[in-house]
Order: structure tokens, then sequence, then C-alpha cells
């Protein structure tokens, strides 16, 4: 003859009870936080059922850990967007509206904001550039094109090369890659180039996305003659071509990208953020360090 269990506890089955009906055990978890519920709060979804709280996009710390470390990411770990090209669509608009205000504004705007070490201003016999202390011009040259050709082959190079990068790297990476290989440019530029040579354009950053491309067919194992034919033409138009074309830019900029974006794409999982985003402040730190040298010499 079975013995009556002595108590409610004896009587359980040893299986969890449902989180929000606790007098009720179950053998099913919600598939995005792993609560138990009972089938009164079971919810399909996809794959498998959901507690309500994920079901309404509302559950609580552990449900939102769950939903982050299931949510889509794109091969460097950034996240996925609804639009993919978002970013690049604002830095091409950046770019049209500086130009904009470059034709608008006449000369005065552009000299403003081009690169330029140091040089003399006719007539006042002061000093001006990013010896001066006008740092911000590293950046803004970026944003800045000599002629409606200049800027076509720049805005066509950034969508076609900077949109499958967004795509693949996500939104902050990209737009880290971006900045960190235009600062790059920037900085060798007024590293090497006479003090008082200006320079503008956004090849800089346009050609560190070509380094992270490449980086990117290797990791893919793609054919990666394309891409590297279509920089090798580059190449050739920087040094042989005979307009006055800022080689340190181009150079700089491939440089910091083909660094940047091999961090991007080859971080290890368990520490992706803290190698990708370390990996971009160094390169940061070494051109803040070229423009300190330069400034040195200068002044």
């Amino acid at each position: 003859m079975d013995q009556a269990p002595s108590s409610p506890q004896d009587a359980r089955s040893g299986l969890p009870s449902c989180y929000r009906h606790p007098d009720r055990e179950t053998g099913i978890r919600c598939t995005r936080c792993e609560r138990p519920i009972c089938p009164d709060c079971m919810v399909d979804a996809s794959v498998g059922f959901q507690c309500p709280d994920c079901a309404r996009g509302t559950s609580g710390r552990e449900g939102r850990a769950a939903t982050a470390a299931t949510r889509p990411r794109t091969l460097a770990g950034g996240t996925v967007a609804a639009d993919p090209r978002l970013v690049t669509k604002i830095l091409i608009g950046i770019c049209l509206a500086a130009f904009l205000a470059q034709k608008a504004a006449g000369a005065a705007f552009e000299e403003r904001f081009f690169l330029l070490g140091q040089a003399y201003v006719p007539g006042l016999g002061s000093v001006q550039g990013v010896a001066e202390g006008q740092w911000y011009r590293l950046l803004t040259a970026m944003f800045l094109h000599g002629s409606y050709v200049h800027l076509l082959f720049n805005m066509l190079s950034l969508w076609w090369i900077g949109a499958p990068l967004e795509a693949a790297l996500g939104r902050a990476r990209y737009l880290t890659l971006f900045f960190v290989s235009g600062l790059a440019g920037s900085a060798l530029t007024y590293l090497v180039a006479e003090p008082n040579q200006p320079s503008l354009g956004a090849s800089g950053a346009i050609f560190g996305l070509f380094g992270a491309m490449a980086v990117l067919m290797r990791r893919l194992n793609y054919d990666m003659r394309p891409v590297l034919a279509l920089l090798a033409i580059n190449l050739v138009i920087t040094f042989y071509s005979g307009f006055n074309i800022a080689w340190q830019a181009h150079i700089g900029g491939l440089v910091a990208g083909v660094v940047v974006g091999y961090a991007m794409l080859h971080a290890p999982r368990e520490r992706r953020a803290l190698v990708q985003y370390g990996t971009s402040a160094v390169v940061l730190a070494v051109v803040i360090g070229m423009a300190l040298v330069r400034t040195a010499q200068l002044t």
C-alpha cells in the first residue's frame, strides 16, 4: 500500500513553478528570458513560446538581457538597423550641405575650415591654422571639397564603399572607422606637408573605408581582386595624376582604416567591444601625437 504524502512539498514533482503562478508547475520556459511559464501564460512565438512580458517587450532585467543577447548582430557585433545605410546617407548629406555653404559664403568660409598648418594672412601678418590652436580644422576639412568633380567622385566612393561597410559593421563602429580614418589622414598631412599648404576633402576617410573593405573581403573569403584593383587605381591617381592631391591624407586614412577595420572584424567575441574601441583609441592617440609633434615644430 502506497504511503500518502505527508505535505504538499512531498507531492511536488520537482518541476519549477510558473513565475506568474507559483502554485502551477511547468516544464515550459520562455525562449527569450528562460523563465518557467504555465500553459495560461504561454504566448506563441516564431520559435517556441514566450512569457507575456517578453511578448509585450516589457520584460524585467533578465528578460531584457536575454533579448539583447539574442538580438540580430552584424558581422562586427553591431546592432542590425532597419536602414543599414542611414549613416552613409547622413555623411553624404553633410558633405553636400558644406559644399553649398562654400558656394554661398565664398572663399572666406572655405579658408576658415580647410586644413592649414600655419600661414601668414596677406596684409595682416598674423598666423592662423592648426599650429595656432585651430585644431578643429583636422575635422572640418574632411567635409569640404574643392570642386564639383572632387565632390562627385568622393560621394560616389563613399556610397559604393561606405554603404556595404555600414551594413557589415553597424552604425557606431562604422562611424568610428570613418572619423578615425579621416583624422589620421588630416594628422599625417599636417605632419608632413608644408605648413602653408591648404588641404580639404573626405578622401582620407574614404581611403580608410577602402582599407577596411579589403579586410572585410578577406574576412569573408571573397574575391579581393576588384577592391584591390580599385584601390591600386586610386593610389596611381594619387601619386601620378599630376593633380594637386594630398597623398598624405590618402595614406594616413588607408593605414588607419586597415588597422581599425581589422580590429573591428577580427576581435574575439568575448571581448569584442574592448578590442574594437581600444584599437580605435590607440590610433586616435597616434593622431593626437602627430599633431602635437608638428605643433611643437611650428611654434
